[in-house]
């Protein structure tokens, strides 16, 4: 049974809204889609230095979720990020964030 992660690049929209960025994705948002009910863990990256090609963003967040249906998983998603009572500490979206793309995966396989 392979995990089922929700995979979101993203950055601030521009230089001006980076600290608007942080205070809202990086401080509330990422932690307010981890209570969703299905989340059962998150891990958020910044963008250090280039391998091979360009760098698509400045941010990877990977959510891990229950089971292995994604259509299902983004229903209770949806649900709960339209419930304005989902979480007590939910502050509204500032519009600092550029999406740069976003993606359902089912693991495949795994070491370690």
């Amino acid at each position: 049974m392979g995990k089922l992660v929700l995979i979101g690049v993203v950055d601030a929209k521009t230089e001006d809204h980076v600290q608007a960025f942080r205070d809202w994705y990086l401080g509330n948002h990422v932690e307010d889609t981890f209570n969703c009910p299905n989340v059962t863990g998150v891990r958020c990256f910044k963008a250090e230095q280039p391998f091979k090609g360009d760098m698509p963003g400045g941010y990877i967040t990977i959510y891990e979720f229950e089971g292995e249906d994604a259509t299902a998983a983004q229903k209770i998603l949806d649900a709960y990020q339209a419930d304005p009572k989902g979480w007590d500490k939910r502050l509204p979206n500032n519009n600092s964030m550029k999406i740069i793309g976003s993606g359902w995966y089912k693991e495949q396989i795994r070491f370690g």
